[in-house]
C-alpha cells in the first residue's frame, strides 16, 4: 500500500483532520480459547535455575502436565487440577536432555538424548510412572532421539531418531554420518523394531534426519525429515514405508524480506517447506509446520494427502499477516524465516475439530477449524511467552497447553507452560490493526479532542521510520485504522518517539494554511512536552 507522509514544515505533526473517518465494526476478538494460566518452569526448582519447558503433554486424566527441560535434564510435573491455579508437582532427573514426552495410559515417554557428540549419538526412551514418578522400562535407542508418539489405538510407540547433523561442520549441510531412522516400540509386547528411512528423499537419501513422528487411527506413521524436505508415511504392524513424497517448494507473496526494522508485506520468496511438527487430521490427511531449516521455511503450514503425496492446502502468507495485523511480527527475522512455524497439534473440542500452529519466533498459536480439512478455517489467535516449541491438547479436559523454552532471566523473559481453556474468556487481542498496517512496541497514547473514540498513538525505536497511528475505540478490540510517516527533508526517519500530545495549531504557528477554526494537531515527542507554548520534537523544530 502506499504511505502519505508529513511534510518537512510539519515533521512530527500530525493535523487531527487529516485522520480518515472509519466506521465501527462489530469485529470482536473473542474465540472458543482463552489463556487460564502461566506457570515459569523455574517454580519446580528455584528463581535462579534457567529452566526450561520445551514440549509437553497431559496424563490421562488431564490433570498433569508433564514438560521436558532439555538444560536441566530432567521432566518437570506441574498439578492442574484446577487448570487456572497450576501447583508446581517436582521434576525427574534423566540420564541426559530430554527431547520430547508423550504419554500412553498411566506411563509418561520420554525421549532422552544421551550422546557423547553428533558422531557418536545416543539415547534412551524411558518408561515412566506418572504417579510414583519411578522408570518401569528402559530402551537403548542407538542413536539421538528427537520425537515420541502414540498411536490413538496404544499399540504403538514411535520414535523418530534424527541423529542431529553437526552445524559446525560443513556449514550445516547434509550428508553427515550416521543416519536416522524410526523406532517402534510394540506395546503388545514391549519389543523394539528399527525403520530404515534411508534412500528415499531426493536431498542425501543416504542421511534421512526425522524430526517429528504422528500417528493415525490405523497405525499409520507420518515422519517428517526435515533437512532432507522429504515425508514418509510408515505402516506400524510390519514397518513397512507405505509412500513417501517430497515437501516441495512454494512461492509466497505479500511476506517481509528485510530486516530493516520496518515492516513492509511486498516481498515474495520461494522456499522449501522443510516441515518440522506434523499432525494427522484424520486418517489419510496431515498437517505440516514448515518451519524451515538452513535452505527452507516457507512462513506457514500445509495439508498433505499421504495418497497422492500432495499438498491439498498451503496457508501462504497468512500466519504473516495474522502477526502483522495483531502486533507480533518479529521484523529481524524477515530475512530468515519470519513467524517460524514449529508444532502443530489437534483437537475436538464442542464437537470441533482444531488444528494449533505454533510461531515460534511470532511467539503466539494460530487456531484453525478444520471441519473441512482440505479448508482450515482461521478461528483466533492465542498469544504466548517467548519461544513457543510444544503444543498439546487435552480434550477431556477442554485444555490448550503450550511449553515456551526462550529461558533469558537477565531480560525477564522466562520459560513457562502455559494453559488455555475451551470457554473462558480471552482478554487477548485489545488492538489489531487493518489493511497490513504494521505495528508494536506502541509507546505514547493520547485521545483526540472532540473525537470520542479516536486515539493517536506513536511507534517508537523498535521499529523505523517513526510512524502516527490512527486508533479506533469503537470497536472491540481497538483498531489502528490510519498511520502517517514522520519525515525529515522530505525523507522518512526514525527517533526514539516516546510520548504524543495534542496542541492548537494557533498557539505555536505552524506554517500551514489552518481552516477557520484553529484545528488540532499532534506532537510526537521524546522529550518533556512544553504546551501551549511549544512543542519541542526530536523529530524537528517548529517553524515560526
Amino acid at each position: 500500500m502506499k504511505r502519505r507522509h508529513i511534510g518537512p514544515v510539519a515533521a512530527g505533526v500530525l493535523v487531527a483532520s487529516m485522520l480518515p473517518a472509519v466506521p465501527a465494526s462489530a469485529h470482536g476478538g473473542e474465540g472458543p480459547f482463552g489463556r487460564v494460566a502461566t506457570v515459569p518452569a523455574y517454580l519446580n526448582s528455584e528463581i535462579t535455575d534457567e529452566a526450561a519447558a520445551e514440549i509437553a503433554a497431559v496424563s490421562s486424566d488431564g490433570r498433569t502436565v508433564i514438560y521436558t527441560d532439555s538444560p536441566g535434564e530432567r521432566l518437570g510435573f506441574f498439578d492442574v487440577t484446577d487448570p487456572g491455579k497450576p501447583v508446581p508437582a517436582g521434576v525427574l532427573d534423566l540420564p541426559g536432555e530430554p527431547t520430547s514426552v508423550a504419554v500412553l495410559g498411566r506411563y509418561a515417554l520420554a525421549a532422552v538424548n544421551t550422546s557423547e557428540s553428533f558422531a557418536n549419538p545416543s539415547g534412551q526412551l524411558l518408561v515412566v510412572d506418572v504417579k510414583t514418578r519411578a522408570v518401569v522400562r528402559a530402551y537403548e535407542l542407538g542413536g539421538q532421539p528427537d520425537s515420541v508418539a502414540v498411536a490413538p489405538s496404544g499399540r504403538y510407540i514411535a520414535v523418530a531418531v534424527e541423529n542431529e547433523r553437526d552445524e559446525d561442520v560443513n556449514g550445516g549441510a547434509i550428508p553427515q554420518a550416521p543416519a536416522g531412522w524410526l523406532s517402534v516400540v510394540d506395546t503388545r509386547d514391549w519389543t523394539l523394531s528399527t525403520v530404515a528411512l534411508t534412500g528415499l528423499a531426493a536431498v542425501a537419501p543416504e542421511d534421512p534426519e526425522p524430526e517429528y513422528v504422528s500417528i493415525n487411527r490405523r497405525d499409520e506413521a507420518v515422519v517428517s525429515l526435515q533437512e532432507n524436505n522429504h515425508l514418509a508415511v510408515v505402516r506400524l504392524r510390519d514397518g513397512k514405508v507405505v509412500n513417501h513424497f517430497s515437501a516441495g517448494a512454494v512461492t509466497v507473496s505479500g511476506v517481509d524480506t528485510e530486516d530493516d526494522g520496518a515492516i513492509t508485506l511486498d516481498g515474495t520468496i520461494t522456499a522449501k517447506r522443510e516441515p518440522d511438527g506434523v499432525v494427522w487430521l484424520d486418517d489419510n490427511l496431515f498437517a505440516t509446520a514448515n518451519e524451515g531449516d538452513y535452505e527452507g521455511g516457507s512462513r506457514g503450514f500445509s495439508v498433505f494427502d499421504k495418497r497422492t503425496g500432495r499438498p491439498v492446502f498451503d496457508s501462504g502468507n497468512a500466519l504473516e499477516h495474522l502477526a502483522v495485523k495483531y502486533g507480533l511480527y518479529p521484523d529481524s527475522r524477515s530475512d530468515a524465516k519470519g513467524t517460524e512455524p514449529e508444532g502443530v497439534a489437534v483437537g475436538t473440542f464442542g464437537g470441533t475439530p482444531y488444528l494449533f500452529v505454533n510461531a515460534e519466533r511470532g511467539n503466539f498459536v494460530a487456531v484453525y477449524d478444520v471441519r473441512r480439512p482440505k479448508e482450515p478455517r482461521f478461528v483466533q489467535l492465542l498469544p504466548t511467552t517467548n519461544g513457543p516449541e510444544g503444543v498439546v491438547t487435552a480434550p477431556s479436559r477442554g485444555l490448550v497447553v503450550v511449553a515456551s523454552e526462550e529461558e533469558l532471566p537477565g531480560d525477564g523473559i522466562r520459560a513457562s507452560v502455559q494453559i488455555y481453556r475451551f470457554g473462558a474468556r480471552g482478554d487477548f487481542p485489545s488492538i489489531v490493526s487493518t489493511k497490513d498496517i504494521g505495528w508494536g512496541a506502541l509507546s505514547g497514547l493520547s485521545a483526540v479532542p472532540g473525537q470520542r473514540h479516536r486515539l493517536v498513538s506513536v511507534t517508537d525505536s523498535v521499529y523505523t521510520p517513526t510512524r502516527l497511528l490512527t486508533v479506533d475505540t469503537a470497536a472491540t478490540p481497538a483498531r489502528i485504522v490510519g498511520e502517517l510517516t514522520v519525515t525529515k527533508d522530505g525523507a522518512p526517519v526514525g527517533y526514539d518517539a516516546e510520548g504524543i500530545a495534542p496542541v492548537p495549531v494557533a498557539a505555536i504557528g505552524w506554517a500551514w494554511r489552518a481552516p477557520p477554526a484553529p484545528p488540532t494537531s499532534w506532537c510526537a515527542s521524546g522529550r518533556t512536552v512544553r504546551w501551549p507554548r511549544r512543542c519541542r520534537c526530536r523529530t524537528a523544530s517548529p517553524r515560526r
